[in-house]
């Protein structure tokens, strides 16, 4: 029998914990499995066992509720009496809105893998593209020394920073892996990521690249 069980129509959702830990890595296991599918549609979905299953492709139930034990005590997951509508609009209009309050200076940067940037805030347009050269310049450079600071030093993280003597972050790249792409969030002065606005900019990504590989894959499937 099993130690936990699940509350009944509750809707669960991603927190900004859960949304950064789902892009922090290309790796795949099966929290990242149940965050991104949580992210992949219109809106937020209830919690069942069925959902579990679908999303992880796990059979026993007691290893499906163990998982969601898991992700609930690590701050991964929320659950909420009501449904919410997930992010909808052109990436263009709404990333910036999104951006906007990820950074203490209120500047932050959107690229892709080969430094353009997608949506800006706060910075002008020649540092946004200078900055977004600058962000896969440091993705290029962390994976050739990834070895080293993963297996050498321990260090499992792909963020880099500009910080003073104190430590405070003057500009930050962080790591955005979605699918097979792979994005730079550039944050000027201290993040400020522990808030909804990057669940719903991941949760914006998600639809539109996973959802848009996972297309290609039954398309391909059926040729």
């Amino acid at each position: 029998m099993s130690d936990y069980q699940l509350i009944a129509e509750r809707y669960v959702i991603p927190t900004p914990a859960g949304a950064y830990y789902a892009v922090s890595s290309d790796s795949k296991d099966l929290a990242r499995q149940v965050l991104f599918g949580l992210m992949s549609g219109a809106s937020s979905q209830v919690i069942t066992i069925e959902l579990i299953a679908e999303l992880t492709g796990l059979q026993s139930e007691q290893e499906m509720l163990e998982l969601i034990y898991r992700m609930q005590k690590l701050g991964w997951i929320q659950t909420e009496d009501q449904g919410r509508d997930g992010p909808s609009g052109m990436l263009e209009d709404i990333l910036p809105e999104f951006l906007s309050v990820l950074s203490g200076s209120g500047k932050a940067l959107l690229a892709d893998q080969q430094g353009f940037y997608l949506a800006t805030h706060g910075f002008s347009h020649e540092a946004a593209e200078e900055l977004s050269a600058l962000s896969a310049d440091v993705a290029s450079l962390h994976q050739r020394h990834s070895g080293l600071l993963r297996n050498n030093l321990g260090i499992d993280s792909s963020a880099w920073s500009v910080v003073d003597a104190s430590g405070d972050s003057h500009l930050g790249c962080w790591p955005v892996f979605i699918g097979d792409q792979r994005f730079s969030l550039v944050l000027g002065g201290v993040p400020q990521m522990n808030q909804m606005a990057l669940t719903d900019l991941v949760w914006t990504l998600t639809k539109r690249y996973r959802g848009a590989e996972a297309e290609e894959s039954r398309e391909a499937g059926a040729m």
